[in-house]
């Protein structure tokens, strides 16, 4: 039996929940998972909160199995999870800004997303009058020749909006304490009343480098609480359109990693890659950023014989000329200087975190959704997950270039296997409340999507989750010891999203 069957078996079963289980359960058996996720027995996919319950997805590694925990009819809090589980500590500090319930024996006060600027309190609860803004209390460290660096939360260039506290010595960071929150959009208040349609807009726009991968979720999630069915050339086009936003974004990411090395030349060439990525992507589906294009029950463009001609040259192009991207990196002395063992995540931490994406694989975490939760049509294709121990920028980078060889790997299958057909379904409401979740790879990591539809269709409530909020503490462990000048470097080869953990 899984372990997550044991802490089921205890719960009462909600029947509508697709397509994994969710159960209620009591305050025991809520810390009794608490308790296995702080020995590692368990994974958090998630935690999040309404007015009057709080939710955690959980993973079980071992069995490949999933499943949500409720805890329902509270009135003012609940049994912290991050005072066994540090992970859970920033979700619950957010899920309190949100819906007001406290979680109790909470190990850090302080609000998180909240800044004291809104026009109320708790948006997803009971609304309170909202607080003036306030002086936010960031952790003290004590000992001789200590200073402390201000960064942010405005940067230079076209960056989004978060604080960086460093306090070093010397040059050397002792401690990084991050602060972000600032771009918050109210993504899951704008959620709650709309149609799916309305829905899916939002969640795409949850953090814009990852529109196909959060409308990919969400759809699936309501896809799940419908029980509707996915023309097959859909499903096939929804897993081209995820590879080609993959290759972009790593071939963005590589070349501005070791431009951050000051080797501009690698940024240059990895720049016009992934243009050509972005020019295919509108040829084929008419926006670069394939925005807009999938939808609950398919997908809303079609692929014609000259897109799939333009995507073959596409594969051509960069099966051609990637190989030596890899090479001048491989061979550069001076940026190898700079990357190997900067930045370092150690093992049990991205294991602790649940890191996905080239954050945990870098780091000896070897999970994949497309893998170890397949999803069509990932299951009839053949790829490898690439994995790493060392959890440097170095194994970063290399990383992100086996994943691109990987995608291309993938494209082609794709494009070879592709089914004909209808590519969108009928998406019907049913005449009660239903739920559903879904877990999808995005370039990032694992991203999560849950949502409730009320007896019309329209959604009560629904929660996205960024990998980013398994990432960025550990951006906080990887720069200690480091030199403050590398900062720059080890951020962007973690890359997380600020707008994505803003909601």
């Amino acid at each position: 039996m899984s372990m997550l069957d044991d802490l089921l078996q205890n719960g009462r079963r909600v029947s509508y929940h697709g397509p994994w289980p969710r159960a209620v359960v009591d305050s025991a058996a809520w810390i009794s998972a608490a308790l296995r996720l702080s020995e590692g027995q368990l994974t958090m996919l998630g935690l999040w909160g309404e007015r009057n319950a709080v939710h955690m997805a959980l993973l079980d590694e071992q069995a490949d199995r999933t499943a949500v925990l409720s805890l329902e009819e509270l009135q003012n809090g609940y049994p912290s999870i991050a005072q066994y589980h540090p992970p859970a500590l920033r979700l619950e500090r957010t899920l309190r800004d949100l819906t007001g319930l406290e979680p109790e024996g909470l190990p850090d006060g302080r609000p998180w997303i909240d800044h004291g600027r809104w026009d109320l309190r708790f948006p997803l609860g009971q609304h309170g009058a909202p607080v003036s803004e306030y002086s936010y209390a960031f952790l003290p460290v004590d000992g001789e020749n200590l200073h402390q660096i201000p960064v942010g939360p405005v940067h230079a260039g076209i960056i989004e909006p978060g604080h960086f506290r460093f306090t070093a010595n010397g040059e050397t960071v002792i401690r990084l304490e991050e602060r972000l929150g600032y771009v918050h959009k109210g993504i899951e208040a704008l959620m709650a009343g709309v149609d799916l349609a309305r829905g899916v807009q939002l969640a795409g726009r949850t953090s814009g480098d990852s529109s196909v991968a959060y409308a990919y979720a969400f759809s699936r999630a309501a896809e799940a609480a419908l029980g509707l069915e996915v023309p097959p050339r859909a499903v096939w086009l929804r897993a081209l359109m995820a590879e080609l936003e993959r290759l972009a974004n790593h071939l963005g990411d590589i070349g501005a990693i070791c431009n951050d090395a000051a080797f501009a030349l690698m940024l240059a060439h990895c720049a016009v890659l992934r243009e050509q990525v972005l020019r295919a992507a509108y040829a084929a589906f008419g926006h670069r950023l394939m925005r807009d294009r999938i939808l609950p029950g398919g997908v809303a463009a079609d692929l014609d014989g000259n897109a799939k001609a333009g995507l073959r040259e596409l594969h051509a192009e960069l099966s051609r000329k990637f190989p030596a991207l890899v090479e001048l990196y491989d061979n550069t002395a001076s940026l190898q200087d700079r990357t190997v063992g900067a930045g370092t995540v150690r093992n049990e931490l991205a294991a602790q975190y649940g890191a996905g994406g080239f954050v945990g694989r870098a780091a000896g975490r070897s999970f994949d959704t497309r893998r170890n939760l397949a999803y069509p049509p990932y299951g009839e294709l053949t790829f490898d997950v690439p994995l790493l121990s060392d959890g440097d920028v170095n194994a970063r980078i290399w990383i992100r270039i086996r994943e691109v060889e990987q995608s291309l790997s993938l494209i082609e299958q794709i494009l070879g296997q592709l089914p004909g057909g209808p590519v969108l379904s009928d998406v019907s409401p049913v005449n009660e409340s239903r739920e559903g979740v879904a877990l999808v790879e995005g370039f990032r990591g694992d991203i999560l999507a849950w949502l409730r539809l009320m007896p019309e269709g329209r959604i009560e409530r629904c929660h996205l989750r960024d990998p980013s909020w398994f990432q960025w503490p550990l951006l906080e462990a990887a720069i200690k010891d480091n030199i403050v000048a590398d900062f720059p470097l080890c951020n962007k080869s973690f890359n997380c999203s600020y707008s994505g953990h803003d909601l």
